[in-house]
């Protein structure tokens, strides 16, 4: 299959690089000509615009868009209404609002287009690891593009199975999941989102709890240790032992965790459907604390986001 990607940053190009190593067609663009020039000595084929991107692929298309939320996506999206044709794919796998996903849906089928909402998880370990996808579309749309899904997931790996799925979808056992409409696909990355923010601050608490013991306690020596056998193994937990290795003191971060929009949205989305997240709401309040006066914990906190997500600390100013 065709697959164009518009944005080769940090997880789009790798996105097109996992689509491409399984032996399907890429056409990338961006504005950043190297980074188009990069793809292309890889195997991709170049696009110098959305129209050229567009008239490289063959009907029906597929075009996945991989930018910021805003406007940067809105722009891009309102040019492709004017040069996709109908029965054509659009795929929007940043992270975007859920509402803004159900309603651009609305706006693509009004030009006779499919529209998918992808949450994409993965960080820049995808190419290696894998994504997991969290889709919200036409279930026939998604069925359509499953060799291009097929590429992207981990599949069933290591992990054991979980007993009692024998007869149901076997896809979210290789790392995605039809959710539901559009909107749906997004509405479950927010709140992945979300947990996450829960998760990685409950680990940096208690990485500071142990700091502060009346003893000396090695934490790149316990969180090794942890990650064998625990009830709190977990990626989160390999990335932080991983930088407690090279750095027992996390002294590279400064500790100033900034937050991407999703905790937010996960919180406001609790409030307005009046769903109580204690947990969630102060690991967001935490990062705006971090911003004030940083702890060995928002040292971890920023460990954790440069680990899976390739997130830098902001230059002080």
């Amino acid at each position: 299959m065709q697959l164009g990607m518009v944005g080769l940053g940090r997880m789009g190009a790798n996105i097109l690089r996992r689509v491409m190593k399984a032996g399907h067609v890429g056409v990338a663009y961006d504005r950043d000509e190297a980074a188009v020039a990069s793809l292309v000595a890889e195997g991709a084929q170049g696009a110098a615009s959305l129209a050229d991107l567009v008239a490289s692929l063959s009907s029906p298309r597929a075009v996945w868009v991989m930018l910021p939320a805003g406007e940067a996506t809105e722009a891009t999206l309102r040019e492709l209404h004017g040069l996709l044709h109908e029965g054509d794919i659009i795929i929007e796998g940043g992270n975007s609002f859920w509402k803004d996903s159900a309603r651009r849906a609305e706006e693509a089928a009004a030009h006779g287009l499919h529209y998918l909402d992808i949450g994409t998880s993965g960080g820049v370990w995808g190419l290696k690891r894998g994504y997991c996808l969290m889709i919200g579309g036409e279930a026939q749309v998604v069925h359509r593009l499953d060799p291009i899904l097929a590429a992207l997931v981990p599949g069933e790996g290591t992990a054991l199975p979980t007993e009692g799925r024998e007869a149901r979808d076997p896809r979210p056992a290789r790392g995605y999941v039809h959710c539901g409409p559009n909107g749906a696909g997004h509405y479950a990355k927010m709140v992945h989102n979300g947990i996450e923010y829960g998760m990685m601050q409950a680990m940096a608490e208690g990485l500071d709890l142990m700091r502060a013991a009346p003893f000396e306690l090695d934490l790149a020596d316990v969180t090794e240790a942890w990650r064998r056998g625990s009830v709190v193994s977990s990626w989160l937990l390999d990335l932080t032992a991983q930088a407690l290795a090279y750095d027992p003191d996390l002294a590279e971060y400064s500790g100033h965790v900034s937050d991407s929009g999703e905790g937010r949205w996960t919180v406001d989305t609790a409030v307005e459907q009046a769903v109580p997240v204690p947990v969630l709401a102060a690991a967001l309040f935490a990062r705006f604390r971090s911003r004030q006066e940083a702890s060995f914990a928002d040292k971890a906190l920023s460990a954790m986001r440069k680990g899976f997500g390739g997130h830098l600390e902001p230059k002080k100013g």
